[in-house]
């Protein structure tokens, strides 16, 4: 069995914050030791089934002779990017939503108003 790895020694930046989407694509440019490296780790700590599932297909095929793909497995995650922006950057909160009018008869929990 490999050693487990550390987290920043994994072939990939940020493996554990990679949606398995993501993760996906960027495993298709490493070797068999850097996909036996993020498969010890997987097993060690989240063992996710899909993504164990996922890492043991492609080391398999890389294996049985797959060919790696030119990408970077360390180029920047398009997906980090794409969170939405809130604060005082721009954009909503996460708990706002639409404004709403009160109903027409007045706010039923104000004791003052007349229901009718």
């Amino acid at each position: 069995m490999t050693d487990v790895p550390h987290h920043d020694q994994l072939p990939l930046p940020d493996y554990d914050h990679l949606p398995v989407g993501s993760l996906e694509g960027r495993i298709r440019s490493l070797d068999g030791a850097g996909l036996e490296a993020l498969l010890a780790y997987e097993r060690a700590h989240a063992d996710r089934v899909q993504v164990v599932q996922l890492l043991e297909h492609r080391l398999e095929a890389v294996q049985g002779g797959a060919p790696l793909s030119g990408g970077s497995p360390t180029a920047n995650a398009p997906e980090a990017d794409a969170a939405p922006q809130t604060g005082a950057q721009g954009g909503a909160s996460v708990n706002e939503g639409p404004p709403q009018n009160p109903p027409s008869q007045g706010v039923p929990t104000n004791p003052a108003q007349p229901r009718g």
